[in-house]
Order: C-alpha cells, then sequence, then structure tokens
C-alpha cells in the first residue's frame, strides 16, 4: 500500500491519518508541536471550538463522535448582551427544531481523541517535536527538525537534527501557515496565493465557574455582546467557565492599540461589557497576557502538486471564525479525500503505488472542495457584520422569526441560510446560492404583499 507523510496533527490532521489508517495506508503523522496529551496546549489563543452536523458526521465515519460528544456542551441559540447592564439578554435560537444545537468543545480534548483514534491503527505513527522546514514536492519528502526529547543527543549542529520523511505522497494539514503550502508556493509557477487580514484582532478571555464549580451565565447558549465595530462572545467549558474571546480593531482612538493601562481597559468594559465585567475577576490580568491574535482569510490554488503533495483544511483554506465551520470544514475535507482516493484507488503496481490514480484522486478533491472553501470564506466574513452589529437590531431578530416560520411552514423548502450551513451537509456553495435565491423570493413577495395593501386601501378611500 501507498505511504502517506502528514504534516501536522493538529485536529485535521489527527482525524486524515485515522481515515488513511482504517484503509490500510502506511502513515507517518508528524508536529511541531509536543504530545497535547502531556498537558502542552497553549492558553490565550480561545481554545472553544463550534462543533456542528458536518464535524460530527466525519467523527461518525470513524466511530468516535460519541466519544468526542462527551466532552461537549450543546448551544442552543445565541444569548444577545445588550449594552445597558440593567436590560436583560435575548435569547435567539438557531433552529426551529430545539434539538438542533452546536456544541462547544475544547481544541485539547478533541485534539487528544482524534489522536488517539489514529493510532488505533498499527500502521500509523505519530511524531511529535518535529517541524517541516521544507518539502522536496517530486520526490515527496519533508525535512524536519527534531526536536524531540526522545531523540536524546544534543547534536553538534543543527545538520544533525534534521531528518528526512518520505513517502509516495505528502499532505499538509499544518494550517494556516502551512510549510508544505510554503514550498508549493515557491516551487509551483502558477501557483495562486491570497492572503488578507481582517482590520480586527482578537483576545482570549475568560468568566471562571462559581464557586461550587456552576456556570454563571446561561450554560447552553453562545453569548455574544454585539457592539456594531467591534464585539466579545463566551463559549461554555465543561468545569463551569466560560472562554471569552473580545474582537477588536487593531488600530483606531478606541481599539488594542490606545487601550494600554488598567484603568484603560476597566473603563472599556465598564462601559461596553457591564453585566460581564463582575463575572471576570482576572480581567486585568487576562487583557495584559494573553496575545492579541490576528484573523487570516487565505484562499489558493492549486491544493495538489501531481500525485505527490496535497493540502487540506486551514493550509488549504483558511477563514476567519465567525460561522464557527472552520475546523468543520476542515473534518469535511478529510471526508471528501477519503471519498476521492476510494473512487481511484491504487491500481498500478510497483514503487510509485498507482500515482496516476492518486493524482487523479487529488484533482476530483480539490474539484469538489475549492469552490466550497472559497464560500464559506465569503459566508464567515458576512456572519461578522451580523454577529458584531445586526444580532442586536430588531430587525434581525424579526427575519429570525420571519425564517423559522417558513421554515415550520414550508418544511423541507425553505431552509434559512444558518440551517444550511451548520445543521446539514448541503455544500457551503449551493446553500449560499439557495439561500440567495430564497430571499430574493421572500422579499419579492413582501414587495408584492405591501403593494397589494396599499391598492386595496387606495381603492377604499376613494
Amino acid at each position: 500500500m501507498p505511504k502517506f507523510v502528514l504534516i501536522g496533527s493538529g485536529l485535521a490532521g489527527g482525524l486524515l491519518a485515522a481515515y488513511l489508517g482504517r484503509r490500510g495506508y502506511e502513515v507517518d503523522l508528524y508536529e511541531r508541536r509536543a504530545d497535547p496529551r502531556e498537558g502542552n496546549m497553549v492558553g490565550g489563543r480561545s481554545i472553544n471550538l463550534a462543533l456542528s452536523t458536518r464535524g460530527i458526521h466525519a467523527l461518525e465515519q470513524i466511530g468516535i463522535a460519541d466519544e468526542v460528544l462527551r466532552h461537549a456542551i450543546p448551544m442552543r441559540g445565541r444569548m444577545i448582551h445588550p449594552a445597558k447592564a440593567e436590560q436583560a439578554p435575548i435569547f435567539t435560537p438557531y433552529d426551529v427544531d430545539p434539538n438542533k444545537h452546536i456544541n462547544s468543545i475544547g481544541r485539547a480534548a478533541l485534539n487528544t481523541t482524534v489522536i488517539e483514534a489514529a493510532q488505533r491503527y498499527p500502521n500509523v505513527r505519530v511524531y511529535f517535536n518535529h517541524k517541516c522546514t521544507d518539502v522536496d514536492l517530486d520526490s515527496a519528502t519533508a525535512h524536519l527538525l527534531d526536536s524531540s526529547v526522545e531523540a536524546g543527543v544534543s547534536p553538534a549542529s543543527s545538520e544533525n537534527q534534521i531528518i528526512h520523511a518520505s513517502g509516495d505522497a505528502v499532505i499538509g494539514v499544518d494550517g494556516a501557515f502551512s510549510a508544505v503550502r510554503q514550498s508549493m508556493q515557491l516551487k509551483i509557477g502558477n501557483f495562486e496565493y491570497d492572503e488578507s487580514y481582517l482590520a480586527h484582532g482578537y483576545k482570549e478571555l475568560t468568566i471562571p465557574p462559581g464557586q461550587d464549580g456552576s456556570w454563571r451565565m446561561e450554560k447552553n447558549a453562545l453569548h455574544i455582546w454585539p457592539r456594531k465595530s467591534f464585539m466579545m462572545i463566551a463559549l461554555p467549558n465543561p468545569d463551569g467557565s466560560f472562554t471569552c474571546t473580545l474582537f477588536w480593531e487593531f488600530e483606531g482612538s478606541r481599539s488594542f492599540a490606545t487601550t494600554k493601562t488598567d484603568d484603560d481597559v476597566r473603563r472599556f468594559f465598564d462601559e461596553e461589557f457591564p453585566d460581564a465585567v463582575p463575572l471576570m475577576p482576572n480581567l486585568l490580568d487576562d487583557f495584559k497576557n494573553n496575545p492579541t491574535g490576528s484573523l487570516v482569510t487565505i484562499r489558493c490554488s492549486p491544493w495538489y502538486y501531481q500525485d505527490k503533495v496535497a493540502l487540506v483544511g486551514d493550509a488549504a483554506h483558511a477563514v476567519v471564525p465567525f460561522y464557527g465551520q472552520g475546523m468543520n470544514a476542515a473534518f469535511e475535507d478529510c471526508v471528501v479525500l477519503d471519498e476521492c482516493l476510494a473512487q481511484f484507488p491504487p491500481t498500478t503496481a510497483g514503487p510509485s503505488g498507482g500515482g496516476q490514480d492518486r493524482q487523479r484522486a487529488f484533482a476530483e478533491y480539490f474539484q469538489r472542495r475549492k469552490i466550497n472553501a472559497d464560500a464559506l470564506a465569503d459566508l464567515a466574513l458576512e456572519n461578522f457584520t451580523e454577529m458584531r452589529d445586526k444580532t442586536a437590531s430588531r430587525t434581525f431578530r424579526a427575519k429570525k422569526k420571519l425564517d423559522h416560520f417558513l421554515e415550520a411552514t414550508l418544511p423541507g423548502i425553505y431552509l434559512p441560510l444558518y440551517t444550511m450551513v451548520t445543521f446539514t451537509r448541503i455544500p457551503y456553495s449551493e446553500a449560499a446560492r439557495r439561500a440567495r435565491l430564497q430571499d430574493g423570493i421572500v422579499y419579492s413577495g413582501l414587495v408584492a404583499l405591501i403593494a397589494l395593501v396599499a391598492l386595496l386601501i387606495f381603492m377604499m378611500v376613494r
């Protein structure tokens, strides 16, 4: 069977290793960080994830969905926190069906589960503390810097730390700043690449549990403090805490750049998030010590090179987090790539392991996923505006109620965009197209209805 070298044992890397291992492929999985099962997860980077239908389906195929969901907390809707502390938060369900919810889950628990799922296959080997520095595309060889304690040696020169991992194919599952993709950028003449950043950054903050370990806000909701040009969100954790994330401009008269002193921070939060401040005893320390992250969208093409190299997840299509679909889309990549490898199995004997068939599989995977990754990138950017600005408005809530009414009245015919993206496996591009069509019909109908009412009133008063 062919051998795959996977770079990156994050969420999608671990899951893809399990999929390939299940098919009998030899898999060597390399990760630059230490083993997350040894408590090496880095805090301060908004560790919560929103697992929904697409991601759950991917986990089900490998038999670990129930195991993962034991660590998850259902979130049935958005809890919108007004700017005035005396106004009560407003709950808006995600769907007309109360059983449909997204799941808050910690990155460490999920990462551990997918890695252990991969290691159940004896043909999968995982190596931590190995940083990819370069990939030779034509020979499918990854060059890695071995910094593992297990190496047990203190090499005289850095060259002695370089190892060369070869296979029939290298798959980059190494995130938004992928070393595998960078090698493709440098060595493929027609490689297209676009990297765009929001003017906003993000900072992780914490609401700790109550003294009895209880949640100090509604547990089964995604909390949002929408403030027009910026916002804060909070997701629940099993220990009773909430992981909060402030999304705010890097620069400006009121921004990360201008809010430096403790008084500045306290004043800002007292003015904008008055109901949250009493729940955040470590606010000043969190704000001062946690890094300010950037928000990037990455689009590239192609996602593969011959039968030798392919990209999966954020390495191919990083998106901003405002639809909660980055991880789910990466998991869906694993499902589709697995399907494509099954559609074009190796048929050629010899050391190449059926390279022509693998190239057809990579090409089909790219064809199926690229259009949907681009659609998701657009949806995620649009949803940032919705979350920080529109969720607080009565018009937005009225539109959501209309969506739910039409969905209940026309089951299987009318589906809100959020429902299609989050609670179905309809391709992202198809969901976006269908939502535009539905909105056009609904708005045209409302205009026609208003015109009819106006005409009737005009005729009655004549």
